[in-house]
Order: C-alpha cells, then structure tokens, then sequence
C-alpha cells in the first residue's frame, strides 16, 4: 500500500485492546446495529413483519423496473468488459500471480455464490413454476405437460444464472481492481472510491461499509436459519432425529461451530479444501440423478431449457408484467433480484478476495460463464428429473413441494423406484447440505471480518470466532421468535440502497479503466511507428 494509505488505515485500526486489529467505531456500530435490529424484530414479530412486508411490497411493486434496470446494466456491462481492450488488464501488479489454482478459485466461487440452494431449489423451483407462471399462459401451454417442464426450466434456469451472477462480477472486479492495484483496503466502500475519494475513509465509507456488513450477517443468518429446514428433512428421512425446532436448534448450533472453525483457519485450507470436496461430491451426485432418472426425458428438457435460455435471457431480463393483478414477478423475478442484491457486497467482496492476480477478462468469462453452465446442467437435470418421474411414475413430487419446498428432492429420491439407493443418497445430500451451508458460513465470517478490520485479508482469530458465533446465535434467536421471514423481507429492503451503490460501481470502474489505461493518441502512433522505420 502507498505511505498515505497505510497512515489513512493506521488512524482508523486500533493497535490494542479489545479492537486490536479492526476498526472500533465500526464494530461497535455493527453490534449495536445488530441488537437494535433483532431487538426490535422479536420485541413484536407481527408488526415488524408488517413494516418490513410494506416496505418490501413497495419496491417489488413499485421499483420493480429499477431493479430491472440495475441487474441489466450489471450484465451488459460485465459482457462489454469480457471483449474490451481492458481483458488483458491484470487485478493486481503487473508481477502478481493467482493465490490458487483455477480448479481451487472456482470451486471457492461456487461456494459462496451458490451452495446448498442449487440441491432442493433445484428441485422445488420448477416443480412451482411447472404449475403456472406468465410464460405459460402467454405461449398457451398446458400446466403439467412437457412443454411447461421445459418452461420451468427456463425460468429457473433465469433466476440463477446470468443476471445473478453479473451482480456478483460488477462488485467482486470493482472490489479486486481498486484493492490490487490501487492499494487501498478491501472492503466495500473501496468500490467507490472514483466517486467519493478520500471520502471513503469518512462517514460516507463507513455507512457503505455497514450496509455491507448488515447484508452479510443477516443474510447468513436467514439462510442458516431458512436452510437447515431441509437438512432436518433429510435427518428425518434417515430416521436419525425428528425434524423439530430444538432439533433445527441444535443444526444451527453445529453448523455454526464448524463454519467458525473453517473461517478461523482461514482461506487457503478450511475454505478451500471443503469448497474442492463440495464441487466434487456434487458433481457425482447430478451424474447418479442423471443415469437413475429417466435419462433420455432428462437430457431432452436440459437441453431444450438450455436452448430457451440462451434464446430468450435478453426479453426476460427487460420483461415487466404490465397486470397490477398479476403478482407472479413480484414474488418471484423481482424477489430473486433484491436477494441476489442483498448478498453482492458478501459474494462480490469473498470473490474479490480470491481473485488476486487474474484479468479481467479471465475474471469475468470465469465467473459469469462457468457457473452459469454448471446451474443450467444442474437445473436441467434436478428438475428434469423430478419431472421424470412425476409424470412417469406418479412419485407426488408436485404434492410435496406444496407442502414442503424442502421435501422434493427427496420425494425425487423414492421416485426413482431403486430402493436400495435412497438412504445412501438421503446421506450424501444431507451431508452435502450441511457442508454447503458450512462453506457459506465460513466465507460470510471472513468477509465480515475483512470489511470491520478495513481490509485486513487475513483478520485476527478472535474476531472470526466472535462474528461467526454471533451469525449463528442470530439465527438461533430470529428462529426461536419467528422472526426469520421478517428478517429475510428486511434484507431484501436492504438491496435498495446496494442498487444505487452498484450503478455508482459502474461509473466508477468505467472512470478508473479510461484514467488509468487512455488509449493512445493517433499522432502519437505514427510519430513512434516512423521513428521505429
């Protein structure tokens, strides 16, 4: 870092006591945001669900074109920079070298990006949508038919892929290009420097910082709470403990130690070793779903899904429905939009932080091509699959979605009629679950950490251990006061400001390439090719 940084960073990082080594007034905000905010959701959960479901119904109905807006102009802007002249521009010096291995790098991508949704999402999501949804009636399409598995498909396969996954480049490219090559801390507010300049280092970075640090930790929080929902399913299942809340509790309680413990060693093993086994164990488990469900109907809808897709992303991304009466977006498309919002600064930053010395243009084509791949197989698959054996074999998959979103994929399990492998693939998915989840964990602590200690890569201990356990202990609390749900619809309020934060990332990165990489003047050109003659 340059000396005026260092000294910028010492004045805001204490040396001792109890803030050693992170910034006091912003942990001392971010607790006391915390208890304010969990105090005043279980002090009286109906009207703060009220409150918070007002706000929310406000945007998904009202800004819902803003939204639109925000998560096109991330896309468009991430497949410009993919063929710029700025690709072969380095995140980091012009000597730096990648900290991991491509497979390593990915697989880190995939598990604070995605994780344990991809396994019950992908089957729950289109056995919804295979139900009805706009498309459907537009194209006069029979709910239930292949023809609305394939629909399914396509819409799931839009609520994970590209405009999702072009929120997590802006944010984790804005972070790395500032933070390696300009020197300054990795964290949130590092991204608009361009507009704020030595501001960052003012209220203003610091308000920016704690929108970062709300949306993660209370992000984490719901997840952990909503997500351990299926892995007492699939313990259940197994006939190894009742899916009761205590029980829930105790998952919590479990996967919040191990997260802490990954967190507290850091990226380069617990991290990364558990991200590599995940990305390994779940590519087994989508080639087992593959061969045991009805292959030749499954690899037909993946590949129609795909087809659609890739054929119809660019009207989907700009659609709005114009019926006041039709909710179907608001709940669904706008809803996914503020959530993947929500978790840009966690994602964006974790991203970022392993992504030191690639270019841009291997940065961008590897976090916005390769698991948008890897979620359209997955989907195609999950879902075809469960579609398989709904029509085919009558398994009640639909029926037990409705009832219980968590359900499906093992409701998908029994339907594949091969009894002998459900309860070792029941295994595989709930460990695969909780390891998920634990990854999540572990990479939420360190970018919690990274942000209140101003950047610091590799925090103290003490405090990864504090932030991961408070995490869990959030989450534990909201489940106990009912207050999860509440949480989850203020986290989507949240995004709203992270919106406004990300069009400033554009104009920012955008400002930075042409400052820093001008393109050469013509005169200039031939002056230097003649005297070269």
């Amino acid at each position: 870092m340059t000396d005026q940084t260092t000294s910028r960073l010492d004045n805001l990082v204490a040396k001792s006591g109890l803030f050693a080594g992170m910034n006091p007034l912003m942990g001392i905000a971010s607790m006391v945001m915390i208890i304010g905010f969990v105090g005043f959701t279980i002090s009286d959960v109906e009207s703060s669900s009220q409150i918070f479901s007002v706000a929310k119904n406000y945007i998904i109905t009202s800004l819902d074109w803003f939204y639109v807006l925000v998560v096109n102009a991330a896309l468009f802007f991430v497949f410009w920079l993919l063929i710029s002249r700025f690709g072969d521009v380095k995140l980091g010096k012009p000597d730096d070298e990648p900290d991991f291995s491509t497979f390593s790098w990915i697989c880190m991508l995939f598990s604070a990006g995605l994780g344990s949704g991809l396994i019950y999402w992908g089957v729950a999501e289109p056995m919804y949508h295979i139900q009805g949804s706009p498309f459907l009636e537009q194209q006069g399409i029979e709910p239930g038919s292949t023809q609305a598995a394939i629909s399914a498909v396509v819409i799931t396969n839009f609520h994970w892929g590209f405009h999702g996954w072009g929120l997590y480049v802006l944010v984790g490219l804005s972070l790395a290009y500032f933070a390696y090559r300009s020197d300054l801390p990795l964290t949130l507010r590092t991204a608009l420097y361009p507009v704020l300049k030595d501001r960052i280092y003012g209220p203003w970075g610091h308000l920016v910082d704690l929108i970062g640090v709300f949306g993660t930790i209370f992000g984490l929080a719901t997840s952990l709470g909503l997500g351990v929902t299926p892995i007492a399913a699939g313990l259940e299942n197994l006939g190894w403990m009742e899916n009761t809340q205590t029980n829930q509790l105790i998952l919590v309680a479990a996967i919040t130690i191990m997260g802490t413990a990954s967190a507290a060693s850091g990226v380069g093993k617990g991290v990364r070793i558990l991200s590599e086994c995940n990305v390994v164990a779940s590519l087994a488990l989508l080639l087992i779903f593959l061969i045991l469900a009805p292959t030749a109907f499954v690899l037909g809808i993946m590949i129609s899904g795909l087809g659609d897709y890739l054929w119809n992303v660019i009207p989907m991304g700009f659609w709005i429905n114009g019926d006041p009466e039709n909710q179907w977006q608001s709940w669904w498309t706008i809803f996914y939009w503020g959530w993947w919002i929500a978790w840009c600064p966690f994602v964006g930053l974790f991203i970022a932080r392993v992504s030191k010395g690639r270019t841009i243009r291997q940065f961008c084509f590897c976090v916005l091509l390769i698991p948008t791949t890897v979620v359209m197989l997955w989907m195609g698959i999950f879902g075809g699959a469960a579609t398989g054996v709904d029509l085919f074999y009558n398994a009640g998959v639909v029926e037990a979605v409705n009832n219980d979103y968590a359900t499906g994929v093992f409701t998908t399990l029994a339907g594949f009629g091969y009894g002998w492998i459900v309860y070792p693939l029941t295994v595989l998915i709930t460990v695969l679950l909780i390891s998920w989840f634990v990854t999540s964990s572990d990479s939420g602590t360190l970018v919690m950490c990274t942000m209140l200690s101003m950047g610091d890569e590799h925090p103290p201990i003490k405090f990864r251990l504090f932030w991961g356990i408070t995490a869990g202990v959030v989450a534990g609390v909201l489940m106990l006061a009912g207050g999860l749900s509440a949480l989850q619809t203020a986290s989507i309020v949240a995004g709203l400001p992270i919106a406004v934060i990300l069009l400033c990332m554009i104009y920012g990165i955008i400002k930075a390439l042409h400052a820093d990489h001008p393109v050469p003047d013509v005169k200039d050109k031939y002056d230097l090719e003649f005297l070269n003659r």
